[in-house]
C-alpha cells in the first residue's frame, strides 16, 4: 500500500469516525422509530466511506472496522436466526400442523373419492366371473385370497417390514406432493392405488374373504392412506398455486406454496413411520382384532388431532407453515 493511499484512508477515518461510532451505539442501543430512521441513514452512508475505502485504498484496517460495525448493524436491521431448537419447537408446534390444516378440505374430498373408485372397482369386478378370472389363473388367484394377503404381513421380521413399508409409502407421499406441480402426479397415484386396492378386493370378495381384507387393512390403513390423501392433496396446492396465483406473481406464488407443502412432505416422513410401526408390529401379529384396531384409530386420531385442532389454532394465529421472513427473504417491497 501506498504512503499516499494509507494518508488517504487516515483521512477518512478521522473524518467519519464520530459518524461510525454512533452508528455501532445505534446498533447495540433500543430504538424507537426515529432511532431506527436515524440507523437506516447511517448504515447506507457508511456502507459507501466502506465502498470508497476498498476501491481507493484496497484492505486496510480502517476498513476492517468499519466493516463489523455494518455487519452488527446489519444484524440490526434484518434480525438474526433462531438457534436450531427454537426453530425446530415452532415447526412441530406451528408451522407443520398449521400446512396441514390448510390442506383438510382437499383430503377429504380425495379420501371420498379414493373410496369410491376403490369400493367401486371391487364391487363391478367382484359381481362378474369374467372379469374376475382376467385378473389371473384361477390357482393363483385362490391362493392370493387364501394365503399370500395375509403371508405378506408376517413373511418378514417385524422391524424389517416396518422399515419396508415406511419408506415405500414415504416415497410416494413426496412423489405426489414433489411433482404435484405437474397437476397429473398425484391425481395418477391416488387413481392407481384406488384400483389396485380395488382389484384385491374383489379377488378376496369372489373368494369370500372380503372381511379378512378389513380387517388387516383397518390397524395400519387408517392412518397410512390418509398420509397419502395429505400428500396427494399437497400436490394439488402445488400445481393449484401457478395455474391460479391470485394477486402474486406465478413465481411468487409457487415459491410461496412449495415451501410450506414440503414441510408437510417432511411431516408426513414422521406420520407414516408411526403408520409402519403399526404394520410391522400390530397388523400382522397374534392380537385380539378390537385391540389391532383400537391401536389404528388410536394413531389415526392423534395425526387428526395435531392436524385440526392444533393445526387449527395456528391456522387461526396466521401461520400457513412458510418459512418466516427473515429465512424465505422478502419477496417483493411495496409502499404505502
Amino acid at each position: 500500500m501506498s504512503t499516499v493511499n494509507q494518508v488517504d484512508a487516515d483521512a477518512l477515518s478521522d473524518a467519519r469516525r464520530p459518524e461510525w461510532e454512533r452508528l455501532e451505539q445505534l446498533s447495540r442501543a433500543r430504538l424507537d422509530g426515529a432511532g431506527v430512521d436515524e440507523l437506516i441513514v447511517r448504515y447506507r452512508a457508511a456502507s459507501a466511506d466502506l465502498a470508497e475505502l476498498k476501491t481507493s485504498v484496497g484492505e486496510t484496517p480502517q476498513g476492517a472496522y468499519l466493516s463489523t460495525i455494518l455487519v452488527r448493524a446489519r444484524l440490526r436491521l434484518t434480525g438474526a436466526s433462531d438457534n436450531v431448537l427454537t426453530q425446530l419447537a415452532r415447526f412441530f408446534s406451528q408451522q407443520l400442523p398449521a400446512a396441514l390444516y390448510h390442506l383438510r378440505w382437499t383430503t377429504a374430498v380425495i379420501a371420498a373419492v379414493f373410496l369410491v373408485i376403490a369400493v367401486g372397482t371391487a364391487a363391478w369386478i367382484a359381481g362378474d366371473p369374467e372379469l374376475v378370472a382376467t385378473l389371473g389363473p384361477p390357482d393363483l388367484l385362490e391362493q392370493y385370497a387364501d394365503e399370500s394377503f395375509t403371508g405378506y404381513y408376517t413373511e418378514n421380521p417385524a422391524a424389517v417390514f416396518a422399515g419396508m413399508v415406511w419408506t415405500n409409502n414415504a416415497w410416494i407421499a413426496a412423489q405426489c406432493v414433489l411433482f404435484g406441480v405437474t397437476g397429473l402426479w398425484p391425481v395418477y397415484m391416488i387413481v392407481q392405488n384406488a384400483m389396485g386396492l380395488g382389484m384385491s378386493g374383489a379377488v378376496m370378495a369372489a373368494h369370500d374373504r372380503a372381511d379378512v381384507m378389513i380387517l388387516y387393512i383397518l390397524p395400519h390403513g387408517m392412518l397410512e392412506l390418509t398420509c397419502i390423501f395429505v400428500a396427494a392433496a399437497a400436490g394439488l396446492h402445488v400445481f393449484w398455486s401457478w395455474v391460479a396465483p391470485g394477486h402474486r406473481t406465478r413465481g411468487e406464488s409457487l415459491a410461496r406454496e412449495g415451501r410450506s407443502l414440503a414441510t408437510v412432505a417432511i411431516g408426513l416422513i414422521f406420520a407414516l413411520f408411526l403408520a409402519g410401526l403399526v404394520e410391522g408390529f400390530v397388523t400382522g401379529w397374534a392380537l385380539p382384532w378390537p385391540v389391532k384396531i383400537g391401536i389404528g384409530a388410536a394413531a389415526l386420531a392423534v395425526f387428526l388431532i395435531y392436524m385440526l385442532v392444533v393445526g387449527g389454532r395456528a391456522y387461526r394465529r396466521g401461520e400457513r407453515g412458510d418459512l418466516v421472513e427473515y429465512e424465505a427473504g422478502t419477496s417483493r417491497l411495496v409502499a404505502g
